[in-house]
């Protein structure tokens, strides 16, 4: 729905792409709505998997002209998917064996320079992180093809029906974090002038974050690959908190992502819940009424206070590192395990159901969960 702020003092659009099926939270929508009234901005949009952020909302893509707004793309720049066909059948995945020898805590003892170097980032000071997963809604997921729907564009991909796919979600982990909070310091939520020297500086450690996440993603999948015994392939690799200059029709804009995956790189996975199906869809349309945009998860339903409050009362800690896909979780911070929990978050198959009503992908393969890694123990976001 096409939803225009009244308060508005600039020209932006506010819009929200959801049906009367889906519930986005009213606060999440005066986020929104606030982000709106920036300077320069001209079109904030709502995806399906909408929910309240520290000051802005996430599951959103906001366009800017002559201004940029760091905090719109948040601490954790960079912070992405990628997706990794597995050389394993899938008959013969152990999960119960790897949940239990499995551990991505604590540095990568790998090659760090080469791989980072291969992915065109530097070392930030911050390279003990690497090949870690993080906290909060960070994973690391085994998956297995439940079913295939578009086989002409699966089987482009390299992908085969039989074989295990690997997921990982993280980002910039503290790098990241230390960029935005040298602008908060100096700036507070406040934008830059898209053509001063301070823009300049943060886009140059902004990007070199970017790739470092990327490069981040890579050392997390290898590590798994080597804890089960296989080897993988990198299929996709896309971005959800950034912001990246555009050009068309002869002017240049901003386009702010915060928890939105890309329209415009080509196929894309969206996950649902450690205990819900993940979904790889190809994007389809032109993009400009999302901003180029499509959800990038199912998105929260309940705060973390909240869900730890509520679940509780109704689940043990030990049952839910079992989903009701048979699927194994690995994640012994106790608060965690709540705060993630599957009812914590939106139906998946209601969020893709929006995106394909609005004309925006095809679904392709929808993938369930083996095996899905979160800690070893108590980690730092």
């Amino acid at each position: 729905m096409n939803t225009p702020s009244p308060e508005t003092s600039t020209a932006a659009t506010v819009r929200i792409i959801a049906s009367p099926q889906s519930w986005v939270e009213g606060e999440a929508v005066r986020q929104l709505e606030a982000v709106s009234r920036l300077p320069g901005m001209r079109l904030a949009v709502g995806l399906p998997d909408l929910h309240p952020g520290k000051g802005a909302p996430v599951g959103a893509a906001f366009e800017s002209e002559g201004f940029l707004y760091p905090y719109l793309v948040g601490s954790d720049i960079g912070c992405g998917m990628g997706l990794w066909d597995v050389d394993l059948l899938t008959r013969k995945a152990k999960a119960e064996r790897w949940a239990a020898k499995l551990d991505l805590e604590g540095p990568w003892e790998g090659d760090t320079k080469s791989v980072l170097t291969e992915h065109g980032a530097r070392a930030a000071g911050f390279e003990s992180a690497l090949g870690t997963v993080g906290g909060g809604n960070h994973f690391a997921e085994v998956q297995r093809v439940e079913e295939v729907h578009d086989t002409r564009v699966f089987e482009a991909l390299g992908l085969r029906e039989e074989r295990l796919l690997l997921l990982v979600h993280s980002g910039s982990r503290g790098l990241g974090e230390a960029i935005l909070r040298k602008h908060v310091d100096r700036h507070a939520a406040g934008g830059l002038a898209a053509d001063s020297d301070e823009a300049r500086e943060y886009l140059k450690r902004h990007d070199g974050a970017v790739l470092w996440a990327k490069a981040n993603r890579a050392m997390v999948a290898q590590r798994v690959l080597d804890g089960i015994g296989a080897t993988g392939r990198r299929v996709l690799d896309v971005c959800h908190n950034s912001v990246t200059a555009r050009h068309a029709d002869g002017r240049m804009w901003w386009l702010h992502r915060k928890g939105a995956a890309p329209w415009d790189e080509g196929p894309v996975v969206i996950p649902g819940s450690r205990g819900a199906l993940s979904y790889l869809v190809l994007p389809v349309g032109t993009g400009e009424q999302s901003a180029y945009s499509l959800a990038h998860g199912a998105g929260r339903k309940w705060t973390r206070t909240a869900a730890r409050e509520r679940l509780k009362e109704r689940f043990t800690a030990e049952s839910l590192t079992r989903t009701s896909f048979k699927s194994h979780v690995v994640c012994e911070d106790r608060d965690l395990l709540f705060e993630e929990a599957p009812p914590a978050y939106k139906a998946i198959d209601r969020v893709v159901t929006d995106l394909v009503e609005a004309g925006l992908v095809r679904v392709v393969a929808t993938l369930a969960p083996v095996l899905t890694y979160k800690t070893r123990g108590r980690t730092a976001e």
